[in-house]
């Protein structure tokens, strides 16, 4: 078995930096079904409506590139630590064709983009989760990549802005996976004890050890409307606890009435919203 301790990562040193508005390629001639209404809708007309049904108005599930794009200014953002690269440490079964099959199908390197982008042109440093890689479930490159993007937005003063999304650890990396939960959850706080800002947006899925640690740990939350939001499954809720779960348990519009959530904002409304509350809480102020 390979060493536990070493040889996590791929070229780790360095922070090569990537215009990411070049990297999202076209797609004008991708079609995807809505879940919702079964109607059909082109890639490329999703990503002009916010990947939000036209027929409907049920939300797709976005790529951490779609989703950056989305919300960032034009040509403002800059990738960092995209050499980071899950590797298979613990020899699990059938764990590096899983990797390779998610590093194919994304075009990514592991389920999360870090880097600085600006908003109405105010600077801030983000993490994109993307559930298309595995679920995002959070292995030992997504602790290391988001811990490191917060330790960045310390030593330069930066709010961080934060998309989860989640469906727990990664089981094929063992210990090392639930370590990243205080891993992260410290660089958090070592943030937090600089006095800067950090935003959470939850998206559907957040779940598990994600939710756990710094998804919930956001000066401000906020979640897109309906997104699943929890612990533990619903069904292991209720086995555990021998009690009827309320409809809605684990969304986002019950988390807002018991007190997880400050806001749920439609994503038509999210630029706008993030923009408000880093103008609130800029100590470098920004362009209105």
């Amino acid at each position: 078995m390979a060493n536990v301790f070493t040889n996590f990562f791929k070229n780790l040193t360095g922070q090569p930096q990537t215009d990411l508005d070049s990297l999202i390629k076209s797609t004008e001639n991708v079609t995807l079904v809505c879940k919702g209404c079964n109607n059909e809708s082109s890639k490329h007309q999703l990503l002009k409506n916010n990947m939000i049904c036209p027929h409907c108005g049920k939300y797709f599930r976005m790529g951490g590139k779609e989703r950056i794009k989305s919300f960032c200014d034009k040509k403002s953002c800059t990738e960092m630590f995209d050499t980071f690269e899950s590797v298979d440490f613990l020899e699990f079964p059938n764990y590096a064709e899983k990797l390779e099959k998610a590093k194919k199908s994304t075009n990514e390197k592991d389920a999360v983009v870090c880097g600085t982008a600006k908003i109405n042109g105010k600077e801030f440093a983000f993490f994109v989760m993307d559930s298309r890689f595995m679920m995002a479930s959070m292995g030992s490159v997504l602790g290391e990549k988001i811990t490191s993007i917060f330790e960045y937005a310390t030593e330069n003063s930066l709010p961080v802005i934060g998309f989860t999304a989640s469906g727990g650890a990664r089981m094929q990396e063992g210990i090392v996976s639930l370590m990243q939960m205080a891993k992260v959850s410290g660089a958090v706080k070592r943030h937090s004890n600089a006095g800067n800002l950090y935003i959470t947006v939850l998206t559907d899925p957040t779940t598990g050890g994600c939710t756990a640690s710094f998804a919930m740990q956001g000066d401000i939350i906020l979640a897109e409307p309906k997104a699943l939001i929890g612990f533990a499954g619903r069904r292991v809720v209720e086995q555990t606890t021998k009690s009827k779960l309320p409809d809605n348990f684990q969304s986002a519009e019950f988390l807002l009435e018991h007190g997880f959530v400050d806001a749920i904002v439609p994503r038509e409304k999210l630029r706008e919203t993030l923009s408000n509350l880093l103008g609130i809480h800029s100590k470098k102020g920004g362009n209105d």
